[in-house]
């Protein structure tokens, strides 16, 4: 009896420790929204059903949400096209259009007119039309046993093609297959592209990015990180290119946003296209991104940053090329401080070893069929992540290093050009690619500053020659640290930029003039196509073919820990990791406690603006205007408590690609802006802490207002449908019926120039 007794115990103790699918944690499919999560959604204080926020037979929530370019997400917030999403996926867009006379980044813009939105070749709005699980499918012919992982994926990719293909023939629509739980299961997603996407307005960057690097990935937040758009469509409503015939996009459904502004507990939904998460990794692949990887990356853009940072405080012209350029890379930098210390704090690589014990336990106590399956899958992965440590590190240094100068990738695209000189392929062929090339070079060269470049070089070469593991290094490298020993890396830089011909525009046409005409001497003898040459060939013959064979190996076996993992627990609702395609999360508003004795509320104001203002901070300057409308109480509808709402926080599990999400009430109402996440939470990609884990959200308010009071944009908000304001009543839906639009009655703003 007390063996019994003890046996008991122990099971109940293992059960406890089992990782449990916590509140607000996910990124659900919408397809699966009924089955899954309605009743505990509507538990939190949704009043919608899963139908009318994704539904292929109706206008629901899915139709007024985009993936804005490829890594984004915006909604559509009138019936006229009209896109919101946030000042930093807009960038590149509003940098694109700036110039030192024109300077939309440091000023802003707004279109007052239809006539004055702004055409952004190559931008996309993409609408997901439906999904469907097609693992049988995508599955049909593919062995389960006896086949080595690359050719698993290469039959797989072939039924994926053959599905998306079938799926959308005879349509106007595209279609793609994504794997979900490690590749145990594929859902296909038809999708609507629009290729017709016009800049409206974006507010100057001392809105847009107040606060900047300092503030970004932190809370309190202060940033109104939004930027507006316009979809237009052809005659018929459906995508076509840039015309200026084209006409403004009729959505199936807008959102419609409310002033009613949020309070604690209040339910809210982000609904976006998340880009990347690893929930259940192993602790060998926590400790590899916690101790090897993050570490070295961190490093490297720390000092490119420094270089960049320098460079564009000295020059507007080296400022206004580089801003994306800075943005994006100082983005994951912070993050990946911010990642490390979360899982520190966690205990992360010891919670998973835990984890990883109760599922060996289960392993080997089942049937004889469930330990072949399962009880050597972990011993063999800590085996395969140990052979690809080194090899982690050695491509880390190169993608990061040696490839963060813009020299060095440059001159790596030019190689395609020195194979088919040596594959003898014919002189038009040659010369088509020459050219092709050559017109591809016109973007580098736009935002490219040699000068700042060679520092950047002088920086990084160095990181990567003493950081890649010596037995992954490439001889040339290796000379060049004997060589330049004494005048050092920099000494090396500046002869390889005063050497080059791909330093400049006019030289690298030339060269790639000489390559059309059959002639690559110069293109082979560049000593920064040899140092290309030299990295890139020692990557893919000695670091690329053991990293991929274990990588693959390693994914292999994910893919069987995940559907172990599923059969262990089989109360658990799971959620498959993030991979861009488009997910539902919900949690409710809250404050949170990020030390001990510390606590943060759950929204920021106009008022802690003005405190934090610093005109000597390029960080966090305040626009005169803004000032004034402050002193002068112009609030107008968007008060609250006396001031401006200008973010809150909640507890929706987010991760890069919900940048620009909206974030929507119970009574699918837009009440704000997902953009970023809070600093001590950005761990939850690989381990979600729902004490810390907190979405950063711009309130909608504040958006309206900067619209309507600071930009004298006052058409754009009627445009827009608002409803919880004064005079009117919330929007809600009634026994599934379409969600009602009433449009805010109140005198028109004036308008400024």
């Amino acid at each position: 009896m007390r063996v019994r007794s003890r046996l008991a115990l122990l099971a109940l103790t293992l059960l406890s420790c089992l990782p449990q699918a916590r509140a607000d944690e996910g990124m659900w499919l919408p397809l699966l929204l009924k089955q899954l999560n309605e009743a505990d959604m509507q538990k939190k204080g949704l009043k919608l059903t899963a139908e009318q926020i994704y539904s292929i037979n109706q206008g629901s929530l899915k139709d007024a949400v985009v993936q804005f370019g490829g890594g984004c997400t915006g909604e559509i917030i009138s019936d006229q096209g009209l896109l919101l999403t946030n000042h930093h996926c807009g960038y590149s867009q509003i940098q694109s259009h700036s110039s030192v006379e024109k300077d939309y980044l440091t000023k802003g813009y707004w279109a007052m007119n239809r006539e004055q939105e702004l055409p952004n070749p190559g931008l996309t709005a993409t609408f997901i039309v439906r999904m469907e699980d097609v693992t049988s499918q995508v599955l049909a012919g593919v062995p389960t046993k006896g086949i080595v992982e690359a050719e698993r994926e290469k039959l797989v990719q072939v039924n994926s093609q053959r599905v998306a293909q079938a799926a959308v023939q005879g349509t106007g629509y595209q279609a793609f297959v994504r794997p979900m739980f490690n590749g145990n299961e594929y859902y296909l997603f038809v999708t609507e592209v629009f290729q017709d996407i016009r800049l409206v307005g974006a507010p100057p960057s001392s809105i847009g990015k107040f606060g900047g690097d300092t503030d970004n990935w932190a809370w309190p937040r202060h940033t109104g990180d939004f930027s507006i758009f316009r979809i237009y469509a052809g005659p018929d409503n459906k995508p076509a290119p840039y015309s200026p015939d084209n006409k403004p996009f009729k959505p199936r459904h807008h959102l419609p946003i409310s002033l009613s502004g949020v309070q604690p507990g209040d339910f809210t939904l982000v609904f976006g296209f998340p880009g990347r998460t690893n929930e259940y990794l192993t602790s060998w692949g926590v400790d590899e991104t916690y101790s090897l990887s993050n570490p070295a990356k961190i490093k490297v853009r720390d000092a490119k940053l420094k270089v960049l940072d320098a460079d564009m405080k000295a020059s507007d012209k080296v400022r206004i090329q580089y801003a994306a350029k800075y943005a994006s890379i100082a983005n994951y930098w912070k993050k990946w401080i911010g990642e490390t210390r979360g899982l520190k704090k966690l205990d992360a690589v010891r919670v998973k070893q835990q984890q990883e014990a109760q599922f060996q336990q289960w392993a080997e106590s089942g049937d004889e069929a469930r330990r072949a399956a399962f009880a050597g899958l972990l011993p063999e992965l800590r085996q395969h992540y140990a052979t690809v440590r080194d090899y982690t590190l050695a491509r880390d240094y190169v993608t990061e290093a040696a490839l963060g100068v813009e020299l060095m990738t440059y001159a790596n695209s030019l190689l395609p050009l020195l194979d088919m000189a040596d594959k003898k392929v014919p002189l038009e062929e040659l010369a088509a690619a020459a050219e092709k090339t050559r017109k591809g070079s016109v973007g580098f060269f736009r935002n490219y500053s040699a000068p700042t470049d060679q520092k950047v070089a002088a920086a990084l070469l160095p990181l990567y020659a003493n950081g890649t593991p010596a037995a992954l290094l490439p001889a040339y490298v290796k000379n060049l640290q004997k060589q330049y020993a004494t005048t050092g890396w920099s000494a090396y830089a500046a002869q390889l930029y005063s050497k080059s011909r791909l330093t400049t525009q006019e030289s690298a046409y030339a060269v790639l003039d000489e390559v059309a005409k059959g002639n690559v001497t110069n293109l082979r003898n560049d000593p920064a196509v040899q140092l290309a040459q030299a990295i890139v060939t020692t990557y893919r013959q000695q670091v690329l073919p053991t990293y991929t064979a274990a990588t693959d190996n390693i994914a292999l076996l994910q893919r069987t820990y995940v559907a172990g993992l599923r059969l262990q627990q089989p109360e658990r609702k799971f959620y498959p990791d993030a991979n861009s395609t488009l997910r539902v999360a919900y949690g409710q508003v809250a404050g949170y406690q990020p030390a001990d004795g510390t606590q943060y509320d759950f929204y920021t104001t106009l008022d802690g603006i003005m405190e934090k203002a610093d005109p000597t901070n390029p960080e966090f300057e305040v626009p005169a205007r803004l000032a004034e409308l402050y002193k002068n109480k112009g609030f107008g509808p968007y008060a609250y408590k006396g001031t401006v709402p200008v973010a809150f926080i909640a507890t929706n599990h987010t991760t890069g690609g919900n940048s620009g999400s909206p974030v929507i009430n119970g009574r699918g109402e837009l009440i704000g802006t997902n953009f970023d996440r809070n600093w001590e939470g950005t761990m939850s990609d690989i381990m979600f802490n729902p004490d810390r884990v907190r979405n950063i959200t711009l309130d909608v308010r504040y958006m309206l207002f900067v619209v309507d009071k600071f930009a004298g944009a006052g058409h754009l908000v009627r445009e827009m449908t608002l409803v919880g304001g004064p005079g009117s009543e919330a929007a809600t839906p009634e026994n599934g019926k379409k969600l009602e639009k009433i449009k805010v009655k109140r005198k028109p703003a004036k308008e400024k120039a």
